[in-house]
């Protein structure tokens, strides 16, 4: 685990920062690499686009949004500490899609009828499941925790709102799902808002629309690879 000084510039106070690692999708640990000559800047302005670093993964060099390292400061400062960017190299993509073959024939996809929410949760279960996913089912927490339905190695969040699924419900999932070191999978009868489906796209996030009939159709590269290759 890196680990570099810091000074906090209000009070002098000095601190050893310990940056946390989050797990790539292909399971190695990853971290924001620091600058450990650069100071730290006091936080004074929060916005979306500060609270994200872009990380290179060292085993396969995905690229990926990360939570921006912060340290506060027993005074009461927020510290943003310093990140090396990450460097392009030339003509090389951030991702290479996996293959678009799935690893084994799945039969058709039988939707179920959507009337209701709590058939919205159901056909997205049948989908996953459909998908390769074992032991799809609802946690004991329920949507207020940002999940709805759980498996083994992926939590998925259905929305069945009138709205497009936003920014902050996105975010959410895919925070969940670092914690859990599993996949997520985002279901929206409504669609989704630009910056949401910006930030999944940058994060690698599966984004599915369904309509009433209860068929999932994915609405962005992460979602295709997901179709492809299954579970």
């Amino acid at each position: 685990m890196e680990s570099v000084p810091v000074r906090c510039p209000v009070c002098s106070r000095d601190h050893a920062y310990s940056t946390p690692a989050y797990p790539c999708p292909c399971g190695a640990p990853t971290a924001p690499p620091l600058l450990p000559d650069a100071p730290a800047v006091q936080v004074t302005h929060r916005s979306w686009k500060d609270a994200w670093v872009t990380v290179r993964c060292t085993s396969c060099a995905r690229e990926d949004q990360w939570p921006q390292p912060e340290l506060c400061c027993p005074c009461g400062t927020v510290l943003r500490i310093p990140v090396r960017p990450v460097a392009a190299a030339p003509g090389s993509p951030a991702h290479i899609p996996l293959p678009r073959t799935a690893a084994h024939p799945r039969p058709t996809f039988r939707p179920m009828t959507i009337r209701t929410g709590h058939d919205a949760v159901s056909a997205a279960g049948l989908y996953l499941t459909w998908l390769g996913y074992r032991d799809v089912g609802r946690p004991g927490a329920g949507p207020a925790s940002g999940i709805d339905l759980r498996a083994d190695g992926m939590i998925a969040r259905v929305d069945s709102s009138t709205r497009p699924a936003s920014l902050r419900a996105v975010e959410t999932l895919w925070l969940n799902a670092l914690g859990a070191s599993a996949t997520g999978v985002f279901f929206s009868l409504a669609g989704y808002a630009a910056d949401a489906r910006a930030r999944a796209d940058g994060v690698g996030l599966p984004l599915f629309v369904m309509d009433l009939t209860g068929t999932p159709q994915p609405v962005n590269s992460p979602a295709d690879e997901l179709v492809s290759t299954g579970a």
